[in-house]
C-alpha cells in the first residue's frame, strides 16, 4: 500500500482534472428526496397486502377451512392473492420511477425486488399445487386429471400456464450462479419475460378469480393496480427517455481509450443540462448505432456534470462494453436517469472517504471533482490489480492537489482465499487494521464504496468494525 506523493505513471500522457474543454465547475447543491419516502411507500405495500387479504376474509376465505378439500382451495386462493400483489409490487419497484429510485438507493431497491420476486414465485408455486390438491380432493380424476382440467378447460389458464413458464425462466436466470454464467445482454433480454408472465395472468384473475370479481371495490382495486404499474413501466421505462431525446437530443462528441479495455465516451446537447444529474450518479444509456441498441446499460458519470456534457468510463467486460470503443461522434443516445443515492446529497459529514477498486474508481473520481471540501476533508483510497491500471490516476492525482484532499493507492493481486479488500502483500493486516492504518480518523467520516460486489462488502465490514455506523456507509450494486 502506497500514499501518493508524485503523479503516478498513467495509461493517459497528461494529467488534467476534467474532458477535454471541461473547466472545473463550482460545487451545486444536489436535491436528495427524503429518506421517509421509503418507509412511506413499505407503508402502502403492507396495505396492499392487508387489503388483498381482507378480500379473502371477505369471501369466506376463513370459513373454507373447515374442511380439507376447502382449506387446500381457500389457502390457494390466498397465495395466489398474494403472489400476483408481490409480482405487481416487484414490477413497480424496478419501473424507475425517480422518487423511490432516490429514496432507497439502487443498492437496497434491487436487493428488495430480488426478495420480492422470490417470494412471489415460491407462492404462486404454492398457488398452483394447493389448488390442484383442493381441486382433486372432490373429483375422481386424480391429481394429473384435475390439472389437466383447470389447464385445458378454465378461462385463462392456458395464457396463465405460459406467464408461469416465463415467469420460471427469469427466476432461474436470477439465481446468482446461473447469473454469473449469463452476459448481461442476455440475462436482461430473458429478464424481460418477467413482464409477459406478469400480463398472462392478468386474464386468468378477470375471469376465474373470486377476489377480483366479488365486488366492484375488489375489481377497482385489482385494475388500479394493474394500471399503475403498467403506467411506471411504460412511463419511465419509454415514453419519458424517449420524450428526453426526442425535445432535446444528446450525441456521442468523443471516445476515448483510457487504457487497456478501459474507454471512455462524452456526449453533449441540450439535454444535459436538464437530466439534473449528480456526481456518484448513475444513468441507464443506450446507443443508437445498430444492433443491441434497445438493451440498456448502467454506467455512472466519471466526472463532475457541468451541464454541457456528461462523461462515462467503462471497462470492457461484454459485448455493450466493449461496443463502447467503436462509437463514432454523432451517435444518437437514450438516456434514463439519473438514478442512485451514492452523491453528496447523502452526505451527513464533513470528512469522506471515498473507496474505489478497478473500475469503480470513475464515480469517486467524479464525486471527488464535485464535493465541497476543506484540504484533508476527504480520502481518496484506489485499488487496482497493478500500476498500469490505475484508471485516472493523473486526473485524480492532480484533483487531490487541487482541492486538498489526499489520495491513496492500493494495490497487487488478491489475497488467495480470503474475501478481503486488500492485496496479498497486506494479508498480514486485518481489513479493518488496514483500512484504519491508511485512515486514522476513518469512524469520523461518511464513506462512499464501488467496485466488484464481493470486494464491495469487504470494504464494507472492515468500515463497520473499525466504527463507521452503517448508516454513514454509501454504496451501489449493479449485479444481484
Amino acid at each position: 500500500m502506497t500514499t501518493i506523493d508524485l503523479p503516478p505513471t498513467a495509461p493517459r500522457a497528461a494529467a488534467h482534472t476534467a474532458p477535454s474543454g471541461r473547466a472545473p465547475q463550482p460545487t451545486r447543491r444536489v436535491h436528495t428526496v427524503p429518506r421517509w419516502w421509503r418507509d412511506a411507500s413499505v407503508s402502502a405495500f403492507w396495505v396492499v397486502l392487508i387489503w388483498v387479504t381482507a378480500l379473502w376474509v371477505a369471501r369466506g376465505g376463513v370459513q373454507d377451512l373447515a374442511s380439507v378439500a376447502g382449506a387446500l382451495t381457500s389457502t390457494g386462493r390466498l397465495t395466489g392473492l398474494v403472489a400476483s400483489a408481490l409480482l405487481l409490487v416487484q414490477v413497480f419497484l424496478m419501473a424507475r420511477v425517480p422518487w423511490f429510485e432516490q429514496a432507497w438507493g439502487q443498492d437496497e431497491l434491487a436487493r428488495t425486488h430480488r426478495l420480492v420476486g422470490f417470494t412471489s414465485f415460491n407462492l404462486l408455486w404454492a398457488h398452483i399445487v394447493l389448488i390442484t390438491l383442493g381441486y382433486a380432493a372432490g373429483t375422481p380424476t386424480g391429481i394429473w386429471g384435475t390439472l389437466v382440467d383447470l389447464v385445458l378447460h378454465y378461462p385463462g389458464m392456458l395464457l396463465a400456464t405460459a406467464g408461469t413458464v416465463a415467469l420460471c425462466l427469469v427466476v432461474v436466470t436470477s439465481v446468482r450462479r446461473a447469473r454469473r454464467r449469463l452476459r448481461y445482454e442476455s440475462w436482461h433480454l430473458i429478464h424481460l419475460y418477467g413482464y409477459l408472465g406478469a400480463g398472462l395472468a392478468l386474464p386468468h384473475q378477470l375471469w376465474t378469480g373470486q377476489e377480483f370479481l366479488a365486488s366492484t371495490a375488489s375489481t377497482v382495486f385489482w385494475w388500479t393496480l394493474y394500471a399503475v404499474c403498467a403506467a411506471a413501466v411504460l412511463g419511465y421505462r419509454v415514453a419519458v427517455p424517449l420524450w428526453r431525446s426526442l425535445r432535446a437530443p444528446l450525441r456521442v462528441t468523443d471516445v476515448v481509450a483510457e487504457g487497456p479495455g478501459v474507454t471512455s465516451v462524452v456526449v453533449a446537447g441540450r439535454g444535459v443540462e436538464k437530466l439534473d444529474v449528480a456526481a456518484g450518479q448513475f444513468l441507464q444509456w443506450r446507443f443508437l448505432d445498430g444492433p443491441g441498441w434497445s438493451r440498456a446499460h448502467p454506467y455512472s458519470v466519471s466526472a463532475a456534470p457541468d451541464g454541457r456534457t456528461l462523461r462515462i468510463t467503462a471497462a470492457h467486460v461484454g459485448d455493450g462494453t466493449e461496443q463502447l470503443a467503436s462509437l463514432t461522434p454523432g451517435t444518437r443516445v437514450l438516456v434514463e436517469g439519473p438514478y442512485g443515492r451514492m452523491h453528496a446529497g447523502v452526505r451527513s459529514r464533513r470528512k469522506v472517504l471515498l473507496m474505489g477498486a478497478g473500475i469503480g474508481i470513475t464515480p469517486m473520481r467524479a464525486l471527488l471533482e464535485e464535493l465541497d471540501q476543506d484540504p484533508g476533508d476527504v480520502v481518496v483510497v484506489h485499488r487496482a490489480h497493478s500500476r498500469d491500471q490505475l484508471v485516472f490516476a493523473a486526473e485524480i492525482f492532480e484533483l487531490a492537489r487541487r482541492k486538498g484532499a489526499r489520495y491513496v493507492t492500493v494495490e497487487g493481486s488478491r489475497v488467495p482465499g480470503r474475501d478481503t479488500w486488500l492485496p496479498a502483500t497486506a494479508a498480514h493486516l486485518s481489513d479493518a487494521a488496514a483500512l484504519t492504518q491508511l485512515v486514522p480518523d476513518v469512524a469520523e467520516r461518511d464513506v462512499f464504496l464501488c467496485g466488484a460486489p464481493k470486494w464491495m462488502d469487504a470494504a464494507r465490514q472492515a468500515a463497520l468494525d473499525s466504527g463507521v455506523p452503517s448508516n454513514h456507509i454509501h454504496l451501489e450494486r449493479f449485479e444481484y
